[in-house]
């Protein structure tokens, strides 16, 4: 399974939402999820919604996947700026918010692409 399958199951799952994966290996995968169904949801909650939306592939096709979830007012806050209807600036500050919160040991080589 590819980063870009992953992303389609889910964005299925939580039409418009923002999500972008990475892998080196097409096993592990490192997430960005940035949507509004988080809202008022802790962290836990929000990563149950993204792993039923992979189902019986986590654990299987999927071996590992990292999560940072966040709602676009969470996003925007550290992006400092608003990102909500420009899908380049919602690019670059998932880019910006990834390698703020992924040390550089952990990240993949690649850069997100957009």
């Amino acid at each position: 399974m590819n980063p870009q399958q992953i992303e389609e199951l889910i964005s299925k799952a939580l039409p418009g939402a923002a999500v972008r994966v990475r892998s080196e290996d097409n096993v592990h995968y490192e997430a960005t999820v940035v949507a509004r169904e988080f809202t008022g949801l802790r962290p836990l909650q929000r990563h149950q919604l993204v792993y039923r939306s992979l189902g019986e592939r986590m654990g299987g096709e999927i071996h590992a996947l990292q999560l940072l979830t966040l709602t676009p007012d969470e996003l925007a806050a550290q992006a400092g700026t608003i990102v909500l209807n420009d899908p380049v600036h919602l690019a670059n500050a998932i880019n910006k918010t990834y390698f703020q919160h992924f040390p550089e040991q952990v990240r993949p080589r690649t850069c997100i692409s957009r």
